[in-house]
């Protein structure tokens, strides 16, 4: 028995990022750090833009957003439609040194960075209230999870979910990552260095390919009318191949819909598909 955590129900960016990007944001004001701040600087490809960009406009806070050359166009437009300053990069995904280009960026302009891939309150989001939810939603129906799959992007969300439920149940914790040399957005191998990934104990890492990954969306699109991102369509095909090895209940983080990726299902469609 599997179930998925649906998390474009979230407003803003309608994915998982609105948790990382709210408590950053709050935990930001509490300490002081984004008083009288003009603008927000920040290397995102995708969900966490969106979501600060609208966390920023609520704010009263400018936002500039620097991009991965293979950023999907309709994150590009829906950043501008917010409002966000707009830099594309020649970076080919968010590594250290595109991290460590936009801190010195913002140091330079006197703009404020959150620093997703190292800020702590971004790991303590999903473990304080992720990880929470999933737990409570399993226990009103009498669960608990065996096996947790989930896509590795800062590690963020894998990370703090790991944690919490490695101690309390010994739950099984599989990641996601991107096959070498391919790009699934949301989602990156470990030589990127996420974070939270070494200090977590994950029981084990599947690599899958764009096409595996767009096959997956349309897979659960077809079957249960949900139309799933990316990422989650990895985790969809991640789960297939292991699930034989993780009997139990299962849950499959899904983090965000499908509608950014609207380009590469067309690519995939025109192929004959």
């Amino acid at each position: 028995m599997y179930f998925a955590k649906l998390e474009f129900f979230n407003p803003f960016s309608r994915s998982i990022k609105d948790r990382t990007v709210f408590n950053m944001l709050m935990k930001a004001l509490e300490r002081g750090d984004i008083n009288g701040v003009r603008k927000i600087f920040e290397a995102t490809s995708g969900n966490v833009g969106i979501s600060l960009a609208a966390l920023s406009n609520v704010l009263g806070i400018g936002f500039r957003a620097y991009l991965p050359k293979p950023t999907p166009k309709a994150t590009q437009i829906l950043l501008k439609v917010l409002g966000a300053e707009v830099v594309m990069t020649d970076f080919e995904t968010i590594d250290p040194n595109m991290v460590e280009h936009v801190v010195e960026e913002a140091r330079k302009a006197r703009a404020a960075n959150l620093n997703q891939f190292e800020n702590e309150d971004n790991f303590e989001a999903h473990y304080r209230f992720t990880a929470r939810e999933i737990d409570e939603q399993l226990k009103s129906i009498g669960k608990k999870p065996d096996l947790i799959v989930a896509g590795i992007g800062t590690s963020g969300h894998i990370g703090g979910i790991a944690k919490y439920f490695k101690e309390r149940y010994n739950t099984k914790v599989i990641g996601v990552v991107p096959a070498k040399g391919k790009k699934i957005p949301g989602i990156k191998r470990l030589e990127t260095k996420p974070k939270w990934f070494f200090k977590v104990e994950i029981d084990e890492v599947i690599e899958i390919t764009q096409r595996e990954a767009i096959e997956g969306s349309i897979q659960i699109a077809r079957e249960e009318g949900l139309l799933i991102g990316l990422s989650s369509g990895a985790v969809v095909k991640a789960f297939e191949k292991i699930r034989d090895k993780y009997p139990g209940t299962a849950v499959l983080v899904f983090p965000d819909d499908g509608f950014k990726y609207v380009d590469a299902f067309e690519r995939y469609l025109s192929d004959g598909q």
